[in-house]
């Protein structure tokens, strides 16, 4: 995996409709276009409750989209060629069992489940990132996980606006530096159509950036219609790969590179 102090994610989601050969070309593609993480979502629908979905057509959706533990372990293999880390959103300890052969490293907690700390403590004890989006969360709710054993040691609280997509006017970029000042470890989860809102969550210090992707905004799904396409995607790591290199702490002095303007160039013109 790259080493960058920034990690972007391309968050694919459900986008792939079930479909492990569209899974696998979203994931080859968010490689190449310089992202450092891949991720997905857990669920099986038959856990899913009664709700609109049942009359809109999101029930089939979901039916469709869901993958199965061979398929997780498959994208995990095939990511490896590519040099990229997958993992995947947990929404509840039921679908543990799919993924729990996969050994990810890193878990998202997903903004709807924020409220529920069975889930949060048992990723807390059994991954070592624990990835916690904070949309549609009141702030008691945000300030009760960072209580929990092994908070401060493993997760990262992302500063999310859950509406699909969300307005400019909508991202409440000041929240994030209030999430900064309950901890360090700070990310961002993005859902504005475009790369302006990852851009200021790197600059405004969020070390995991979370932007969704796709291969093609015609797609069926929400969240095809306004992810990042593949040269977005490059161009905001291309943006992550020289805010690393201008941050990097070079002292309170000049550098070596400035000293023929040193040595040379002061006072040439004269008192």
């Amino acid at each position: 995996m790259k080493k960058n102090k920034v990690k972007i994610i391309a968050e694919i989601g459900w986008n792939h409709m079930g479909s492990l050969s569209l899974a696998k070309k979203m994931i080859k593609s968010a490689a190449l276009s310089g992202a450092d993480m891949v991720k997905l979502q857990t669920w099986s629908e038959k856990n899913l409750k009664n709700g609109p979905w049942d009359r809109d057509g999101r029930r089939e959706i979901y039916k469709k989209a869901e993958l199965n533990q061979s398929d997780y372990l498959k994208l995990k293999s095939f990511s490896k060629k590519f040099n990229i880390e997958l993992f995947t959103s947990l929404f509840n300890l039921k679908d543990y069992e799919k993924i729990e052969k996969c050994k990810f490293n890193v878990i998202k907690i997903p903004s709807h489940e924020t409220y529920n700390l069975e889930l949060i403590k048992f990723c807390l004890k059994n991954y070592k990132i624990v990835l916690i989006s904070t949309g549609a969360s009141k702030w008691k709710e945000i300030k009760k996980i960072t209580k929990l054993k092994n908070f401060k040691k493993k997760a990262f609280l992302m500063h999310c606006v859950s509406s699909y997509p969300s307005e400019p006017n909508m991202i409440n970029m000041p929240r994030l530096n209030e999430i900064k000042k309950l901890t360090t470890k700070v990310g961002f989860s993005g859902h504005f159509k475009g790369i302006d809102d990852a851009i200021i969550a790197i600059v405004m210090g969020s070390t995991y950036v979370e932007k969704h992707f796709t291969v093609d905004n015609d797609l069926p799904g929400r969240d095809n219609k306004f992810a990042l396409l593949p040269e977005d995607l490059n161009r905001l790591c291309k943006f992550r790969d020289i805010f690393s290199e201008m941050t990097i702490y070079k002292g309170l002095n000049l550098q070596k590179s400035e000293y023929d303007i040193f040595k040379n160039y002061r006072g040439r013109w004269g008192a």
